[in-house]
């Protein structure tokens, strides 16, 4: 193949919400790209303006930026291949496919709507159970090939609607080499006569990737394996074009199937067992459907990546976290596996908690600040990151500080007396009574400090520390749960630990 430079493309159709799939082909691409000191280059697949969707353009590159993934090329920052909207680049199109008509290679197509539906019929009457336009029935259909060139010109001149099929040949083996999957070999005649140019001037998929690919100077082309079937096509639009020299070289990602395996995962998948499946929260502008995101569920951008990368791929060590840089040394795509990968939730999850561990308690601070705001809580952005360091073990996500910590930011009103009640007996009450008294004049509120005071007079008392913590531990959170109670004690402060241990005590009274 005769490229000078590595140069590979993402062409999302903007219908939509970003799949975690394509984001796996994007990182995929950028990483090959960049691994090759190439370029990434992003184009809008918006031919079929059936489908167009308000917003899911500016969707899209949100989402690419989210996860870090900034195109080199593409419709939002232009480049030397401008436009990078394939329904700015209508025009284009369709020398070349009058170009394959010329040559022998496409062809004139005039059946209107409901001929088509009676083909359809018809076949399926004659036990067809699913009807294609292909070389078995082209020749019974009103086109370029059955019609004489007189009758086509008119028709033409008269501005007849029409497409243009591609002519498939009926027994020619099609071979390509994948990189992920080696030798693939095709039968030309399994394959219908695919639309090209439709009746509004617009291509379709088939023939503008190819032309684009071609006017792009893509050398790579990665895409999921549902494209698969399509190969042949394109790759002969390759040869007919005369291009087949500048062919990109090709490879089918694996799909991303559902959880146990069955199937390629979708929306309905993640809906059904309550996990994401788009990269980010999108709501359909048309049908003002719903549909929740990886990021607002509270997912790093780096932990999704690092968990995509795995989906399909290794480096064959058994290592499992990357960071970014490291995903830019290590990723070839020899290493990405012919079968679909399932996708674990959990497993996500685990990637997420890895990447929080990995965080200060600052910088859980400010990603935790929104669900403060949310609540109208005020709290010292310093005291914040305290909490999250003692609390970020038990985190998959940065919004979970708030459940193994709200006791931190706001008073227990009720406590858990029945944990405590049954053993509750007047000496513990005396000593934490005795107790709050030294902690109004201890020296320094810390955590050492708090705790020697605390066993020093358990001792002195012939208490069991172990019988007083539990007691202690519901007065300052109300609950059996939370941090080490003296970390939660110090983070508290004198003042609030002391008024916590005041309110709960008469509630330990039977």
């Amino acid at each position: 193949m005769a490229h000078n430079k590595v140069r590979v493309r993402f062409a999302p159709s903007p219908t939509g919400g970003l799949h975690l799939g394509g984001v796996r082909t994007v990182l995929f691409n950028y990483l090959f790209a960049k691994k090759h000191g190439g370029e990434f280059v992003l184009r809008i697949e918006d031919t079929d303006q059936t489908r167009f969707v308000a917003g899911a353009e500016e969707y899209i590159l949100e989402c690419l930026e989210w996860c870090g993934l900034i195109a080199d090329e593409g419709p939002h920052i232009g480049g030397p291949y401008a436009p990078y909207r394939q329904s700015e680049r209508k025009q284009l199109y369709r020398q070349y496919a009058e170009q394959l008509v010329e040559n022998g290679y496409a062809y004139y197509a005039f059946d209107t709507p409901d001929e088509l539906e009676a083909m359809r019929d018809r076949e399926k009457i004659n036990g067809n159970q699913s009807p294609q336009y292909n070389h078995h029935i082209r020749h019974t259909m009103r086109n370029s090939l059955t019609l004489t060139k007189e009758e086509v010109n008119e028709l033409l001149a008269n501005n007849t609607p029409h497409v243009i099929r591609i002519k498939m040949p009926t027994d020619t083996s099609v071979t390509f080499t994948d990189m992920i999957r080696g030798e693939v070999t095709f039968n030309s005649g399994t394959v219908d006569d695919k639309v090209l140019l439709k009746a509004d001037g617009m291509p379709t998929y088939h023939l503008a990737v190819v032309v684009d690919d071609y006017l792009m100077k893509i050398s790579h082309a990665f895409r999921g394996e549902e494209w698969l079937p399509s190969a042949p096509v394109h790759i002969l639009l390759w040869r007919y074009l005369g291009w087949e020299d500048a062919m990109p070289e090709w490879a089918h990602l694996p799909l991303i199937l559902k959880p146990d395996g069955n199937g390629k995962l979708n929306k309905r998948d993640g809906d059904r067992l309550g996990f994401p499946v788009y990269a980010m929260n999108w709501t359909d502008p048309r049908s003002n459907e719903f549909t929740r995101g990886f990021r607002e569920m509270g997912f790093l951008p780096e932990a999704f990546v690092n968990m995509l990368a795995m989906l399909g791929w290794n480096d064959g060590t058994g290592q499992e976290i990357f960071s970014f840089e490291e995903l830019l040394q290590k990723f070839s795509i020899e290493r990405v596996h012919k079968a679909g990968a399932k996708f674990d939730f959990e497993k996500a999850k685990w990637f997420n908690h890895q990447y929080i561990q990995k965080k200060t308690g600052e910088e859980l601070a400010t990603l935790f600040a929104p669900v403060l705001d949310e609540k109208d809580i005020q709290a010292d952005p310093a005291t914040v990151a305290v909490i999250a360091n003692l609390v970020k073990d038990r985190l998959h996500f940065v919004n979970e500080i708030w459940d193994q910590g709200f006791f931190f930011f706001q008073a227990p009103t009720t406590f858990d007396n029945e944990a405590v009640k049954p053993k509750w007996t007047p000496e513990k009450q005396a000593f934490f009574e005795e107790w709050m008294q030294q902690l109004a004049t201890v020296p320094t509120f810390d955590l050492a400090t708090i705790e020697s005071s605390f066993k020093n007079l358990a001792a002195e008392k012939g208490i069991k520390v172990g019988e007083l913590q539990l007691p202690f531990r519901i007065m300052l959170t109300g609950g059996k749960f939370g941090p080490a109670v003296f970390a939660i004690a110090e983070v508290l402060g004198a003042v609030e630990t002391i008024a916590r241990i005041k309110t709960a005590l008469p509630t330990f009274q039977a």
